[in-house]
């Protein structure tokens, strides 16, 4: 077999499995959606629902609801490095932009997803 009918047969693989890779994964394999950064905002996105009482001030202050935090996700970015684990919570860093201003949150969620599935934004430093 010459080098040129290797190269074809090396093509036709390749467009063959990505064609497959693509029927199985979809979208997710072409925007990153299953790196653990973009599942961790996945999870924040549909289970922060409440907030600490400090980050309530917070947000008070700011004049923010926790709908503008949890939309301002999409474009965050999420410290995967920077995220504690204690006992059976994650701490996650998340930065973002808030009003226009760069933002860091400390989201808290239980590795457990069956005993709570809620995150808890537990507050908002300035970056």
């Amino acid at each position: 077999m010459d080098l040129k009918r290797r190269i074809q047969l090396y093509l036709v693989g390749l467009i063959i499995g990505g064609v497959v890779a693509y029927l199985f994964y979809g979208q997710r394999l072409t925007n990153s959606a299953w790196m653990p950064s973009e599942k961790i905002k996945q999870r924040l996105q549909s289970t922060l629902v409440k907030a600490s009482p400090e980050a309530e001030q917070q947000l008070t202050a700011r004049a923010l609801q926790l709908n503008d935090v949890r939309t301002s996700l999409d474009a965050a970015s999420v410290k995967t490095g920077d995220t504690k684990h204690s006992g059976d919570s994650l701490f996650y860093t998340v930065e973002t932009i808030l009003q226009g201003k760069p933002s860091r949150l400390i989201v808290v969620g239980l590795r457990d997803f069956d005993r709570d599935s809620t995150a808890t934004l537990m507050r908002i430093e300035d970056r």
